[in-house]
């Protein structure tokens, strides 16, 4: 498979059931805790409207119709200062491998920088190995400490990055 079999392009309200199921059999895949990440974020069903605001956006990642993942930017939540959060970045296998990561990084770093932001910060977790290197080549930073509060106390990893 080739990534122009893919096109990113912003979530739409109907998006939310397949965008949600995808993410969540995607930290089942990998033996996410249900508690504690996005598994159990009541928001996960509702990311239409959850980014339907000013200075947010998610983007999914769609083929004929079907949702393969997807990726946002939003303001850090609990976090005074201007720090924008990559949220929910992940890909079912078929959309793997083939540059996607890298482009959908893109996309939310220059919509970050275009609504001001000055930093973006994300979590993760030590096995997820790939995307761990993708937020390292685009400059990341390992944190010694959690910034903001976002309820994913099970993600033990932090990075930041100048914008």
């Amino acid at each position: 498979m080739t990534r122009n079999n893919f096109k990113i392009r912003e979530i739409k309200q109907e998006d939310n059931p397949k965008i949600a199921k995808a993410i969540r059999d995607i930290l089942i895949e990998f033996g996410v805790p249900k508690v504690g990440t996005a598994y159990a974020d009541t928001l996960l069903d509702t990311l239409f409207e959850t980014y339907n605001m000013p200075n947010a956006i998610y983007f999914v990642i769609e083929k004929e119709g079907e949702i393969y993942g997807g990726a946002g930017i939003k303001h850090l939540d609990h976090y005074d200062g201007n720090i924008c959060e990559l949220q929910k970045m992940y890909f079912l296998p078929e959309a793997r491998g083939i540059g996607l990561g890298s482009k959908m990084m893109n996309i939310c770093l220059q919509k970050a920088k275009e609504f001001g932001f000055e930093k973006c910060y994300l979590e993760t977790l030590p096995y997820m190995q790939d995307a761990r290197k993708l937020y390292k080549k685009v400059g990341f930073k390992n944190l010694d400490e959690r910034m903001g509060n976002t309820g994913h106390y099970s993600c033990n990893l932090w990075m930041l990055k100048d914008l």
